[in-house]
């Protein structure tokens, strides 16, 4: 990504057509650029009517709104120009084409607006991902999570953590270079080392949670003998024929899935093939996937044929039994079930053909991901940042073990690194090389 100050612009709305389109520019020629197109520089802050013309024939390219951020005080900190004209793909395409035809602008590239906000310190790395988080977000639980990242939940509490530090290292620093100094307080360690105790306990309890899975979603495993109704079942929830859906076992040799939104929680719902022992290389290849989905999910549903209940239960708690085909059984099935298998798990009847009892699954599912999720708010979403809270929590316990060895040389060195891990939580130092990997996920225009 080049990092010259240009000035950038891009469409920041949806993709269209649509009803309005908001096109954004940032940058040192923005202004400009801006007269250039409608004629003048609106009051900051201010929706301005305005006809936005092509400079190269000075022909009305549509008429809207424009708006005018001058920077610091901007999104970018940088100048910022917005227009909000209609969204049709020729209006677009037009407009943009425009500012392509001033000189000094350029198109921006993905992230690039939000780049520019982190390293104008508009916002620090843990916002910024939480912003990521949140144009990707799909269901309530996530976009709620994902707002407060960007609000700062997490940077907010490691700036205060990395201030804390910096001052227990200052007060071990004074006692080394200064110890001999009268008006120097001889309890320097021991104020440094009330600082830090604390500190270590706390950023462990912010690793606390399941952020992480929250941003992936519940993996749920449909798994079991051939011919038990799996693909039916996976079929019923996803409200469509996504499976093939055969009387002949083996018919499901790859691992499918679907994306519910369930009580606003992401659940992903994997369809796997029969388990049994097979000669066909393809079939005991989707036996070996389905066994390998099945040990890496949150919640199995092992389901079973009512009409023919057999076989071993499952291996890879925390499982569920979904006893299927109810609509074809003998009304004692369901007691003789009961007694063999209910003691030992939780237990649903369903039928996936006329959809008895499915809807009841679907709540069982719903208030598991509601007791998988913690209630409130996980600090931690991402394993970059779980990985830098780590660090810091290490270094922490090596510096109070260090001060019990009465090395303070050395307990000032691990307070050195556990103030730089925090700062490269925050992206305050040694970030380049986690950048790209970063904005690359970004969308053009944000």
């Amino acid at each position: 990504m080049r990092t010259e100050r240009d000035t950038i612009f891009a469409l920041s709305s949806g993709r269209p057509p649509a009803a309005v389109a908001v096109i954004r520019v940032s940058g040192p020629r923005a202004g400009a650029a801006l007269e250039t197109l409608i004629g003048r520089v609106p009051a900051p802050r201010r929706a301005s009517l305005a006809r936005v013309r092509d400079p190269a024939t000075g022909d009305v390219i549509d008429e809207g709104l424009a708006l005018w951020f001058p920077g610091p005080n901007s999104e970018t900190g940088e100048d910022i120009v917005e227009l909000q004209v209609h969204g049709g793909r020729a209006v677009i395409a037009a407009v943009l084409a425009a500012l392509g035809r001033i000189a000094g602008l350029r198109s921006a590239e993905a992230g690039e607006f939000t780049r520019r906000a982190f390293e104008s310190g508009r916002m620090d790395l843990t916002a910024v991902e939480g912003l990521a988080d949140l144009v990707a977000a799909e269901t309530e639980a996530q976009r709620r999570q994902a707002f407060l990242q960007l609000k700062g939940l997490l940077g907010d509490r490691a700036e205060t953590w990395r201030q804390r530090l910096i001052e227990a290292l200052a007060m071990v620093e004074a006692g080394i270079d200064f110890s001999e100094e009268e008006d120097v307080p001889q309890d320097l360690l021991a104020r440094a080392l009330a600082l830090i105790r604390p500190l270590a306990e706390e950023i462990s309890q912010a690793g606390l949670g399941q952020g992480e899975r929250l941003r992936e979603g519940l993996r749920v495993a449909i798994a079991g003998p051939p011919n038990a109704g799996k693909s039916t079942l996976f079929n019923r929830l996803a409200r469509r024929e996504a499976a093939i859906v055969s009387p002949f076992p083996g018919t499901t040799r790859d691992v499918l899935e679907i994306h519910l939104d369930l009580g606003g929680y992401p659940v992903t719902v994997l369809d796997t093939a029969g388990i049994r022992e097979t000669n066909d290389p393809i079939e005991r290849e989707g036996v070996r996937r389905a066994s390998e989905q099945s040990a890496g999910a949150d919640l199995v549903l092992w389901v079973i044929d009512a009409t023919a209940v057999q076989g071993s239960e499952p291996e890879v708690p925390p499982a569920w039994l979904v006893v299927n085909k109810m609509d074809l059984a003998d009304p004692p099935a369901r007691g003789r079930i009961e007694s063999k298998f209910n003691k030992r798990r939780e237990i649903h009847f369903i039928s996936s053909t006329t959809g008895s009892g499915v809807d009841e699954l679907v709540n069982a599912i719903s208030g598991f991901a509601q007791r998988f999720f913690t209630p409130e708010a996980a600090l931690v979403t991402r394993q970059r940042q779980r990985t830098h809270l780590r660090d810091t929590v290490i270094a922490l316990k090596d510096a109070q073990q260090a001060a019990q060895e009465g090395r303070e040389e050395i307990m000032a060195e691990h307070l050195r690194i556990a103030t730089h891990a925090l700062g490269r939580l925050l992206g305050r130092v040694d970030v380049e090389d986690v950048l790209d990997v970063i904005f690359r996920d970004f969308c053009i225009g944000k």
